[in-house]
């Protein structure tokens, strides 16, 4: 009868029908062991040790004489003789069983991509299994085995992907990398390896660029707007200036960062979405071996904890992930899509988030362009947050004061406004050039001219000093030409204002107040269709989205007549008080003129002096027929 060893995917021996053979447990583990050394025995001493090198040494010796004599009486009753015996030594017979173990080191002549598919249906499966061995020996030697593997592996994955030309093969090929990539996650040799075997070095040069491209737009930027700032404010020294062009680089502080990719949830309608998804985010880790900015967790990892949610927070926590890339499957408009977004841990922010297709018929094609996408998209923000977060722990009492203020801007009353100032000017005595809190400065200053409806230009005359200190502070911080453009507006300077805003976006690509204030400035603008994409896009990267989004989304739907919408958004404000004027305009273009005047009284109720033509000629609009569209709103509800 023939036998066969099997040692990947559980330690056993089988018959030639693949039946279970009964066999002593620890008779397979010496076995195994006899089959990886290059004579085919060793000494019993050896073996002992091998077996039981945590008891004493006559003990053990005792135990392998036990343990010889049920391998006898087995191999007696199976009428084989796998191994035998001396006074001294124990050999085994190779001719007497064939192993599975026995064909992973032999390179025969077999074709590099055949050998690397038999190969992969090994090692997808954990050598010898779980066994009761408590041995430190054995550990060791299980350990060096299995390294072993891994180089044997890692030759013919090499071997092989070059050679790679059908649709399976170089399916085997990405295989075979995601096995080698979970087995060493954090070994840098193997990381470069897998980006010499992806071609991914292109990865490396698209990051490269995509810094030198974002460094030249923010000093072009700079230049244009360096000009426009009041001589009297701060200006933007060179010295700053030199190092915002390189700050997404070399900026970084020296702890790595350490990301976890969860499997994507599938809240389609299509189960087949799932199992696309979820090769997606393995390619994607395997993208993310070409950057060195920060560690990755192993997909086995993160498909287990991606399942337990009660022990997610414990995981995090103990592995030190500043990171998680959450992913689900949904459907928009008809279209299967999958939204990724970038959370970082200490705060809970979102930093990143963007939504892909999934329904096209050539997936499979562009499944690795998507991926390229989203480990470069992911990796640049991460640098990018790690950049301004180094900076921001420099001085804990000014920031620690500026968070405490910062959540008071989310609400726009005008002691919500007075308590965030307090906050700043206290975080400022600490730090007088702490950019954050000048840029908020700003903030409260304008959004208080925008409250008062007087058209008092000291606020913002105020506000545009402060952005302008923040942006000599720090000139890669887009919050400085934030404020700068939002003051500038109110102003009327439209042009200066879009300068201002467009940079903005570009230091911070994916900083979603970034984006609804550019918004809010397009709406000014009179270009109240690119204003809606802006916002919608804010929106989905701050779901959870404080009243100023919704208003803004409200202004762009009454710009483009889309009234009922306009009220959609305003009803979804957690204080819808604050856009009563363009409620009470919005029913009145409706034709609803009771709802209409009742907005008109609350209105009058809380600033009884408010004339629409005063109102007017201080909220600036670029083009007359916007201006027109809401003074018709206003007098048709009775202003």
């Amino acid at each position: 009868m023939a036998f066969f060893l099997q040692t990947f995917g559980g330690l056993r021996l089988v018959d030639s029908e693949s039946n279970h053979v009964a066999f002593p447990e620890k008779g397979l583990l010496i076995l195994v062991y006899l089959l990886t050394t290059s004579n085919g025995s060793a000494y019993r001493q050896e073996l002992a040790a091998f077996l039981w090198s945590n008891e004493d040494k006559a003990v053990s010796l005792s135990n392998l004489r036990k343990t010889v004599s049920r391998i006898k009486t087995r191999q007696n009753e199976l009428r084989a003789q796998f191994l035998s015996f001396t006074e001294t030594m124990i050999y085994v017979d190779r001719g007497s069983l064939s192993s599975d173990l026995l064909s992973i080191d032999k390179e025969g002549v077999a074709e590099p991509v055949a050998r690397l598919m038999r190969l992969i249906g090994l090692l997808k499966q954990p050598f010898i299994g779980t066994v009761d061995c408590d041995s430190s020996d054995f550990d060791t030697w299980l350990a060096e085995r299995r390294n072993q593997h891994k180089g044997i592996l890692k030759d013919s994955l090499e071997r092989a992907a070059p050679l790679a030309r059908t649709q399976a093969e170089s399916e085997a090929v990405k295989d075979a990398a995601i096995l080698l990539f979970r087995a060493e996650p954090a070994d840098p040799d193997t990381l470069q390896f897998l980006v010499k075997i992806f071609g991914a070095e292109r990865d490396v040069e698209d990051l490269r660029r995509f810094f030198e491209q974002r460094s030249s737009s923010i000093s072009r930027g700079i230049d244009a707007l360096s000009s426009a700032i009041d001589k009297k404010s701060a200006k933007i020294p060179a010295k700053v200036r030199a190092h915002s062009s390189d700050a997404g680089i070399s900026g970084i502080k020296a702890a790595i960062p350490r990301l976890v990719l969860l499997p994507p949830t599938n809240q389609s309608s299509r189960p087949d979405a799932g199992l696309v998804a979820a090769s997606l985010i393995e390619d994607i880790t395997i993208g993310f071996c070409a950057l060195n900015s920060l560690q990755v967790i192993a997909p086995h990892s993160a498909v287990r904890i991606g399942h337990d949610m009660e022990d997610q927070v414990a995981f995090f926590e103990h592995h030190s992930v500043t990171y998680v890339l959450d992913t689900r499957i949904s459907s928009l408009g008809g279209e299967v899509t999958l939204f990724a977004q970038l959370i970082f841990l200490p705060d809970s922010e979102i930093t990143w988030a963007e939504r892909f297709g999934l329904g096209h018929l050539d997936l499979a094609r562009d499944r690795r362009v998507i991926s390229r996408r989203i480990a470069l998209s992911v990796s640049s923000e991460i640098e990018r947050h790690e950049t301004t977060r180094s900076y921001l722990e420099l001085n804990p009492i000014a920031y620690h004061r500026y968070l405490v203020g910062r959540p008071h801007l989310n609400r726009l009353t005008l002691p919500n406004l007075r308590r965030a100032r307090k906050e700043m000017k206290a975080a400022l005595q600490a730090s007088p050039d702490f950019a954050p809190a000048l840029s908020a400065m700003a903030r409260t200053y304008s959004k208080e001219w925008l409250l008062t409806a007087r058209g008092d230009i000291d606020l913002l005359k105020t506000a545009e000093t402060f952005a302008a200190q923040a942006m000599g502070a720090r000139a890669d911080l887009a919050d400085g030409y934030r404020e700068f453009g939002v003051a500038k507006l109110l102003q009327g300077a439209f042009d200066e204002s879009a300068e201002a805003m467009e940079l903005a976006e570009t230091l911070g690509p994916h900083y979603a107040d970034v984006i609804a204030d550019y918004a809010d400035t397009l709406v000014h603008c009179s270009r109240p269709a690119m204003a809606l994409q802006k916002i919608e896009r804010a929106i989905e990267l701050n779901p959870l989205s404080p009243d100023a989004y919704l208003w803004t989304a409200a202004g762009a739907n009454y710009a483009l007549s889309h009234f009922e919408a306009s009220l959609d958004y305003i009803s979804q404000m957690e204080d819808p008080s604050l856009a009563d004027r363009l409620s009470a305009a919005n029913w009145a273009m409706l034709d609803h003129m009771d709802k209409a005047r009742f907005f008109v009284r609350s209105v009058r109720e809380a600033n009884p002096a408010f004339d629409v033509d005063q109102w007017l000629a201080a909220v600036p609009s670029k083009e007359q027929w916007h201006k027109d569209l809401y003074r018709e709103g206003l007098k048709k509800a009775g202003f």
